[in-house]
């Protein structure tokens, strides 16, 4: 039977963190060159937890050593490593790899550069809020949805917990604060989600500037309705 969600996690949790890495990029690492998906898993991991490399390096040297059968993969009890464009004889000595650049990286203290998210995984890694704000509520169906941009922002500030709003606000703070070029911000929101122009002239980081103090402003209170004679 399948696996609960607890063993997953102990026996594949980091390993499934190190694979999502390497959604739409190529898994292209050499014993001397960690790829650009491992770079951006490395320097996240590093910048949030840096206590789950070590789990990670153990995981995939693990499942490298013991790869599952097929008839274990159909149970449901092993994890099945994403096509990730490798053909499956290659795939144990690539995870070898992994687990290389990983303990190599622990044991030098080497962090790749800081820099703006350079994965389209890194980018929902390190704004998970903004990614939800913006792939939820500008879509492409937002026109369809909501009067205008500002609906819908009232309308995420009145669904949405406080506390994940002022993490969003957090977030987009943080994104400005990288000073990016704005062709850098118009990535960035398309990277996360955003499916329609953001509205004025000010681009994508003026547009994300008035988001912030929108949400930002203390949400009206009108008290109860008024009780009937």
């Amino acid at each position: 039977m399948p696996m609960k969600p607890l063993e997953f996690d102990r026996r594949y949790g980091e390993l499934d963190q190190v694979i999502s890495a390497y959604l739409g990029m190529p898994a292209d690492d050499e014993p001397d060159k960690p790829s650009e998906a491992l770079q951006a898993y490395l320097r996240h991991t590093w910048l949030t937890r840096p206590w789950a490399l070590a789990t990670a390096e153990t995981q995939l040297r693990e499942y490298a050593r013991n790869p599952p059968g097929r008839l274990r993969l159909g149970l449901g009890e092993f994890y099945p490593v994403p096509d990730v464009g490798l053909p499956e004889s290659a795939i144990q000595d690539w995870l070898f790899v992994l687990a290389d650049h990983i303990k190599a990286s622990i044991e030098s203290g080497t962090v790749p550069p800081a820099s703006m998210p350079r994965t389209h995984w890194e980018w929902h890694a390190r704004f998970p809020e903004l990614g939800q704000f913006l792939g939820g509520w500008f879509s492409q169906d937002m026109p369809d949805e909501f009067e205008d941009h500002e609906a819908a922002v009232r309308d995420y500030a009145s669904t949405t917990d406080p506390h994940l709003t002022a993490r969003l606000t957090g977030e987009i703070h943080e994104l400005l604060a990288l000073r990016l070029e704005e062709s850098d911000y118009a990535l960035a929101v398309a990277e996360l989600g955003m499916e329609v122009d953001p509205p004025g002239p000010d681009g994508s980081s003026g547009w994300l500037a008035a988001v912030a103090q929108q949400l930002a402003e203390p949400r009206a209170d009108y008290g109860p309705p008024p009780q009937g004679d």
